[in-house]
C-alpha cells in the first residue's frame, strides 16, 4: 500500500505544456543525450492517443507553433530530460528557429502506430555514425528502455532488479484501480506539513497560469476566461461562484493550450486534468474562509478521486478525462470539503458522470478551455445538488455505487468507441492532405 506522499509524488506533478507533446519531447532528448554527433534525422512513433493529443496543441516557448514534431525538433536543440514533464523549458528564439530548419529538411517524423494505445512514444535518433532509442510506455515520464548503437544502456527492469524491487510491483495507479474509493479517499487524513506545501504549491502553480490567462497583454487562444469575467459584470463576485469558477479554469486551460511559458500541476498525467481538479476546489474554498490545511486536503481529495477514475479508464481515453475523471474528481472534493461527508462525495462523481461522459476527446487544443471549464463549473453545480440533498437515481449508465458506475463506463467506453481515435485522426489527416 503507497502512502499519501507516494501518491502526491507520482500522480501529481509539474507540467510545461501539453503533457503528450511532452512526452515526445522527453523521449526525444534521453535519446539524444546519449549521442556524441549531430542530429540528422528523428523518427518518432507514438500510439493513437499521443498523437491525436499533440497534433494541434502549441508549444511553450514556440511562439505559438503546434504539434509533436516542434516538440521533437526542439527537443534535439535544448531538451533535457531530467526536467520530467518540464523538458523545454529552457527553450529560446534560437531553439525555435534552429528546430524549424531541422523539420524543413524532413529531419523530423512523427508518426502514429494505430494498434498502439495508451501512453507509447519510441524515438530513434540518428548522427552519421550513430543511433540513439529511447521508449516511453505507461506514464508520460514511464522511461522503460534507451538503448545505443543496439546496445541497452537502461532498462526499467533491470533498474527494478538493481534497486531490489519485486518484478511483480505495481504501480500506484494499478494499486488504485483494485482499491475502493472510501479506502482511497482516506488518505487525506495522514497528510503532514510537508504533504500540505506541495499539494498549496500546485495550487499557486494554477492560479499563477489563471492570472496569466486573465491579463490583457498575454493573447491566450480563444481568451475564454477573460470574456467570462468581462461580461459577467458583479456575478464574477457574487456568492454563487459559477461564473468566478468557470473562469478561472478556462483562463489557466487557455493559457495553457496557447503554449504559456508557465507549468501547471499535473493530476493523473494531465496538465488540463491538474486545472480541473485543483481551481474549483482552491476557488470555493477560498470564498469560503477554509483554512490553508482544509484546502490542501479537499485539493488532494480531488486528486485521488480523479485518480480513482482515471486507473480504471487509462491515463488516455476516447473521451474527455478533463470533465469526466478531474471533474469528478473536483465535485467529490467540493462536496467533502463542505460535508465531510465521503458517501455524499462519491454522489456528485455520480452526477457528473451521468452529465458529462458523453463528451469526446478530439485532441488537445485551444478549445480544450472550453471543456475545462464546463468540466469545474458543472463540478461545482453537482456538489451543490448534493449539498442541498439530492442524489443520483440508477439510469443509464449511472448506478448505485461509483464502483459500478465506473465499470459500466469502462466497459461502454472500451467496447463502444474502439475505433474513435482513429475516425478523429483520419479526419485529421484528410485537413493536412
Amino acid at each position: 500500500m503507497f502512502t499519501i506522499k507516494e501518491f502526491l509524488r507520482s500522480e501529481v506533478k509539474p507540467a510545461l505544456g501539453c503533457t503528450e507533446p511532452g512526452a515526445v519531447a522527453l523521449a526525444v532528448a534521453r535519446a539524444r543525450e546519449e549521442l556524441s554527433g549531430t542530429v540528422k534525422s528523428v523518427m518518432v512513433t507514438v500510439s493513437d492517443s499521443i498523437y491525436k493529443n499533440g497534433v494541434d496543441v502549441s508549444i511553450p516557448g514556440a511562439d505559438g507553433l503546434k504539434g509533436n514534431e516542434v516538440a521533437a525538433a526542439l527537443a534535439v536543440r535544448c531538451g533535457h530530460s531530467s526536467y520530467g514533464l518540464e523538458v523545454l523549458r529552457d527553450c529560446t528564439e534560437k531553439h525555435v528557429k534552429e528546430a524549424l530548419d531541422l523539420i524543413r529538411t524532413n529531419g523530423v517524423k512523427v508518426l502514429p502506430d494505430m494498434e498502439r494505445h495508451g501512453v507509447f512514444v519510441e524515438a530513434v535518433l540518428r548522427t552519421d555514425s550513430e543511433e540513439g532509442i529511447c521508449r516511453i510506455e505507461g506514464s508520460h515520464t514511464g522511461i522503460t528502455r534507451v538503448l545505443l548503437n543496439g546496445r541497452e544502456v537502461f532498462s526499467a527492469l533491470s533498474s527494478q532488479e538493481e534497486t531490489g524491487e519485486s518484478k511483480k510491483s505495481r504501480s500506484i495507479p494499478e494499486q488504485v484501480a483494485s482499491m475502493k474509493f472510501s479506502e482511497l479517499v482516506a488518505l487525506v487524513d495522514t497528510m503532514d506539513t510537508e504533504d500540505v506545501d506541495y499539494v498549496m504549491n500546485g495550487v499557486a502553480m494554477n492560479m499563477a497560469i489563471a492570472d496569466y490567462g486573465f491579463d490583457p497583454a498575454n493573447r491566450t487562444g480563444l481568451d475564454i476566461g477573460k470574456m467570462i469575467r468581462k461580461h459577467s459584470g458583479d456575478a464574477f463576485d457574487s456568492d454563487d461562484l459559477t461564473m468566478k469558477i468557470k473562469a478561472y479554469a478556462a483562463a489557466a486551460s487557455g493559457a495553457r493550450m496557447a503554449g504559456a511559458p508557465l507549468p501547471v500541476m499535473s493530476s493523473a498525467g494531465s496538465g488540463n486534468h491538474g486545472v480541473t481538479a485543483i481551481l474549483p476546489v482552491a476557488v470555493f474554498a477560498a470564498h469560503h474562509n477554509k483554512s490553508r490545511e482544509e484546502t490542501a486536503k479537499a485539493v488532494a481529495f480531488s486528486h485521488l478521486a480523479t485518480s480513482y477514475i482515471k486507473s480504471r479508464t487509462g491515463k488516455l481515453t476516447p473521451t474527455c478525462g478533463c470533465t469526466i475523471a478531474a471533474g469528478a474528481g473536483a465535485a467529490s472534493a467540493l462536496t467533502w470539503l463542505a460535508t465531510g461527508d465521503v458517501k455524499k462525495a462519491a454522489q456528485a462523481m455520480l452526477l457528473i458522470l451521468g452529465n458529462l461522459v458523453g463528451m469526446i476527446c478530439d485532441g488537445a487544443k485551444d478549445t480544450c478551455a472550453l471543456k475545462v471549464s464546463t468540466g469545474a463549473v458543472e463540478a461545482y453545480h453537482a456538489a451543490l445538488l448534493v449539498i442541498d440533498g439530492h442524489t443520483a437515481e440508477p439510469q443509464g449508465l449511472v448506478d448505485e455505487t461509483i464502483e459500478k458506475t465506473v465499470d459500466n463506463i469502462v466497459q461502454v467506453t472500451s467496447r463502444g468507441m474502439g475505433d474513435l481515435d482513429r475516425a478523429i485522426i483520419e479526419v485529421i489527416a484528410e485537413r493536412f492532405a
